[in-house]
């Protein structure tokens, strides 16, 4: 190569992978790579650069070789790279060839591979060591060129094929996709003085290079010191998850990464060194001692604490540990999670958009046909169309994370499909579950089919969105699609007939959920509810107040530990009075979590006087026929609630009960002769050192 300086190298190499017809925009694609390099230089010790990224721009995964002469700075620690490997991964490619460039970043850990492509003496030679169809020979090699013309000293090698897996990818491809094992533990009794055990992560930004690079030198460090290291490359093109047992039977853990450990509870209560990735390729040796050094020393991180969260839900929803009912639960929490945002900023701007222009601004025609800068109305329209907009994507985005928990990216194509089919047939939110769950459930089924190595390519951009949309589509139109419709009216026409103490009772049904876990399961169902009736561009009266009695209910915890600390702090440790402080803008703010810290010490008195002033505030709220068009806001929305002062008795009301059986279940503690009462994590009490003040009372 004559290119000097590393951007140059970039664009000589990206030159060819365009002329291939395998990168369609070059500019773009460099800008890509540029923003890569900007994250962390992908210089290596040992003479190689490796610049590589993710782009829109590249049709198929591809690598492109170029050999230097004068070397050119990556930044490495050691000096300039000789080694230039350019690899490009389409923004949306998460199969199989991946793992052919993935199992070539290991090979650049071999030091007989990169001696041979030092020492090859043409472009065709090195293409051809790339795509393992010649064994690498150590350096000094007969015949052995030291050094071609550096004009033409470049090649480009697809990796579309199988043959481009070079030696090394079989413990590549075990990380790639959930079609292959992981490792699993040696039988406990085979070898009870065996080595020292260690499992180890690597990642990085892009997970395709570093990601495996790391892998093959702690493996290869691990050989050498006489240590038995099993790794979990958490790379682009998913992972494998380690079996239980062999983390289980680890005397300690490695993390190479530049991107957050996924599921990194599973690893919790062992010696552990945290690094970044690039620790994992130039000084694995090290990591291995120190770490066998903390483990001597009896260093170990903390233990996972019971319930936990370990990630988000679509990263949990797979631990083969969990069974059917859980996993169900979380890949629903994953769909909901999403779409909360959609809900509140749709909920949000509609509801400004009727307190700015009126109650009739829905029957406004488009800003686009017609908007007047001075008018109000005109802006209240503006504000009511985008949260129109905004909350048209509920159902699909519901539906594509229900899916997504399940499948991870591929299930997002079917699931959004399915959603937005639930919405043009008025199936509503019960048709994005089942939409949801359909996709996931179809790619799922299509990724274990055994596909010929011809078609691995266009797997994900193009035969499993092809196959599980219509699929999904076929089940949501034909056959479910007008049962389910059927059972989203049925619910709604039941909400708008509720009267009287019917509405009385769901308004307590909903506080008693809302107050329950206090942002958890219950609370989120009873919360997706209320938002399902308003997720409308004219919701019905019933639908606004089950959302007003919902947002009244969700208030009360935090507000009521907040009101309880202030009027008898004694009967609250100092971090309690701290965290009722803040519990004050918390419960404000319709954020019932605030309230957590003071269950989860004392969940036996809090939770019980929770639930009974959420229930009151619930039921008083549908009884005064308080409504509410927001779906979130607390007390800044309380212009945008109709009977707002009844809506505001509601939650004093409800605050006032919870303050009050939380001082007296607290105040009827009887501490032990002599001392004063300290709470314990179990709600309980425990004897301090003796005072003189005697315990408060209630």
């Amino acid at each position: 190569m004559s290119a000097d300086t590393k951007e140059a190298a970039a664009r000589s190499l990206a030159a060819r992978m365009v002329a291939r017809g395998r990168v369609t925009d070059l500019d773009g694609f460099l800008a890509d790579v540029a923003a890569r390099e900007a994250q962390m230089p992908t210089g290596l010790d040992g003479g190689i650069g490796i610049p590589h990224c993710r782009s829109a721009h590249v049709t198929e995964p591809t690598l492109a070789f170029g050999r230097s002469a004068a070397g050119i700075d990556f930044g490495a620690p050691d000096g300039p790279a000789d080694l230039i490997f350019l690899i490009a991964a389409p923004a949306g490619a998460d199969d199989a060839h991946l793992t052919i460039l993935s199992s070539l970043a290991r090979q650049l850990m071999n030091a007989d591979f990169t001696a041979a492509l030092r020492s090859v003496p043409d472009a065709e030679g090195a293409a051809a060591l790339i795509r393992g169809d010649e064994a690498p020979q150590a350096a000094g090699g007969t015949g052995a060129v030291s050094a071609a013309p550096a004009s033409d000293d470049s090649a480009s090698s697809s990796a579309s094929y199988d043959s481009a897996v070079a030696p090394g990818a079989a413990s590549a491809g075990a990380t790639a996709g959930s079609s292959a094992p992981a490792p699993t533990a040696a039988p406990a009794d085979s070898a009870p003085a065996g080595p020292f055990r260690i499992v180890a992560v690597t990642s990085c930004p892009t997970g395709i290079a570093h990601t495996y690079m790391a892998a093959e030198s702690l493996e290869n460090a691990g050989r050498e010191a006489g240590v038995e290291i099993v790794v979990e490359p958490q790379g682009s093109a998913g992972f494998t998850r380690l079996d239980p047992a062999v983390i289980a039977a680890a005397d300690a853990v490695i993390f190479a990464h530049d991107v957050p450990v996924r599921e990194k509870d599973r690893f919790a209560g062992k010696p552990t060194v945290d690094v970044g990735v690039k620790a994992g390729i130039n000084r694995p040796a090290e990591l291995i001692a120190e770490v066998r050094e903390k483990a001597a020393r009896g260093e170990a991180t903390a233990p996972a604490a019971a319930g936990a969260d370990a990630g988000t839900p679509v990263e949990r929803a797979g631990d083969s540990a969990e069974g059917y009912g859980t996993k169900l639960r979380k890949w629903l929490m994953s769909g909901v999670s999403y779409m909360v945002p959609f809900v509140a900023a749709g909920g949000l701007l509609i509801a400004l958009g009727f307190a700015i222009g009126g109650y009739k601004i829905n029957k406004a025609p488009s800003v686009m046909d017609h908007f007047v800068w001075t008018q109000a109305d005109s802006w209240g329209a503006l504000l009511f169309q985008i949260g129109g907009v905004a909350f048209g994507f509920l159902v699909p985005v519901l539906a594509g994370y229900i899916a997504y928990g399940m499948a991870d990216r591929p299930g997002l194509v079917p699931g959004f499909v399915g959603g937005a089919i639930s919405l043009t047939i008025n199936a509503g939110f019960l048709g994005g579950l089942a939409a949801g769950l359909i996709a996931g459930g179809v790619v799922m089924a299509v990724q274990r089919v055994r596909i010929p190595a011809a078609l691995r390519g266009i797997m994900p951009v193009v035969v499993i969105p092809l196959i599980s949309s219509a699929i999904v589509g076929f089940l949501m139109f034909v056959v479910i699609g007008k049962p389910i419709a059927s059972a989203q009216k049925g619910m709604t026409d039941w909400l708008n007939g509720l009267t009287g103490t019917n509405a009385v009772l769901l308004g307590a049904l909903l506080g008693l959920m809302m107050c329950f876990d206090l942002g958890g399961p219950v609370n989120k169902v009873a919360y997706t509810f209320a938002t399902a009736g308003i997720a409308v561009s004219d919701p019905g009266d019933s639908a606004m107040k089950i959302m007003a009695a919902v947002m009244a209910a969700g208030m009360v915890p935090p507000l009521a530990m907040a009101l309880a600390t202030t009027v008898r702090g004694k009967l609250f440790t100092p971090t309690e009075r701290e965290n009722g402080k803040a519990a004050w803008v918390l419960g404000a703010s319709f954020i019932s979590e605030g309230a957590i810290p003071f269950a989860a010490a004392d969940p036996l008195r809090v939770i019980p006087s929770s639930m009974v002033g959420g229930a009151l505030t619930g039921a008083l709220s549908m009884a005064f026929g308080a409504t509410l068009r927001a779906p979130h806001g607390g007390i800044f929305v309380v212009p945008l609630i109709g009977n707002p002062f009844l809506y505001l008795v509601a939650i004093a009301a409800g605050v006032c009960v919870t303050t009050a059986l939380v001082v007296l279940l607290k105040g009827l503690r009887k501490p032990a002769p002599g001392t004063a009462p300290t709470e314990t994590a179990d709600g309980g009490t425990a004897p301090t050192a003796p005072e003189h003040k005697q315990p408060v009372a209630a």
